[in-house]
């Protein structure tokens, strides 16, 4: 089956690089920040640096907002006019955003088959469920089998995220009000998960320093995997590369992973985040 039988569309919280949509064929349509007066497309109109450097110098604080269902049509007979019989879309957790409900509703206005998948998650852990998705894709395989590989790895996956302050989670309103609570208490740490059942942001647990926080984001991440298996690890960082190298060569050397990925994340994702946040996302397994 050819890469353009099946396209596979998603959003731009999907925080791949850009040479693996690339190298997969993925289309992605861009989720949208509000910064004062200017409509900004995501990974389009502002690139992640930019963004993290006029995120702290900036008084303004953007808001970030789904795409149109008119977004996901456009995509959608983009890709019927590339060759595509059918598209199949993987966006970020439905708890997160309602670019779940916009895809939705654009499957409804489009006379062509597609597939709404809710990821049940964002980040990386939304970017290997889409490469998993294509590599069965371009060894021919059916939506079943698409699907069955992408629900496989979100099954599998484990996200873990340190972030400097809650406070860019409390504006947007991503995070429960539990996972609020955590970081009140004497200015503690908190260390924060993605639950890809619920597809919900919540609290891990709490410690007093960064460093901290980040030791036991790294034993706890790598507890919750079977490292006897082939392991696919990420890491994602808000604008820390020095930070992220210094985990990702740690990783290197301790777990040696058959694929890793280290990027920056998106700038729909760093207004939530905020600068300073890690996360490490990944699976095991050979899927």
């Amino acid at each position: 089956m050819s890469q353009n039988a099946i396209a596979i569309i998603t959003d731009s919280t999907c925080d791949l690089p850009d040479d693996k949509i690339a190298q997969y064929g993925l289309q992605v349509v861009p989720m949208q920040l509000i910064w004062g007066s200017q409509l900004l497309r995501d990974r389009v109109d502002i690139q992640a640096d930019a963004f993290y450097q006029r995120l702290i110098s900036d008084s303004a604080y953007p808001t970030t907002s789904q795409p149109t269902p008119a977004d996901f049509v456009a995509a959608i007979q983009q890709a019927q006019a590339s060759g595509a019989a059918e598209a199949i879309i993987f966006t970020i957790s439905g708890q997160m955003s309602n670019t779940y409900n916009s895809a939705r509703l654009a499957g409804e206005m489009v006379d062509f088959p597609v597939t709404i998948v809710d990821s049940k998650a964002n980040s990386m852990s939304l970017g290997w469920q889409l490469m998993a998705a294509a590599r069965i894709r371009d060894a021919g395989g059916s939506t079943a089998d698409i699907l069955a590989a992408a629900e496989r790895v979100r099954a599998s996956t484990v996200t873990l995220l340190y972030v400097d302050t809650l406070e860019y989670l409390q504006k947007g309103g991503r995070i429960s009000l539990a996972a609020r609570w955590v970081g009140t208490i004497l200015d503690l740490k908190p260390l924060l998960h993605v639950d890809h059942q619920t597809g919900r942001i919540e609290p891990n647990s709490r410690t007093r320093t960064r460093g901290q926080a980040l030791e036991k984001m790294y034993t706890t991440f790598f507890s919750r995997l079977d490292t006897s298996q082939p392991l696919h690890v990420a890491v994602m960082h808000g604008n820390v590369p020095a930070l992220a190298r210094e985990v990702a060569d740690r990783i290197q050397q301790d777990y040696q992973p058959v694929e890793m990925v280290t990027a920056i994340t998106s700038p729909v994702m760093g207004v939530h985040t905020g600068p300073g946040a890690l996360a490490l996302c990944g699976y095991a397994g050979n899927f």
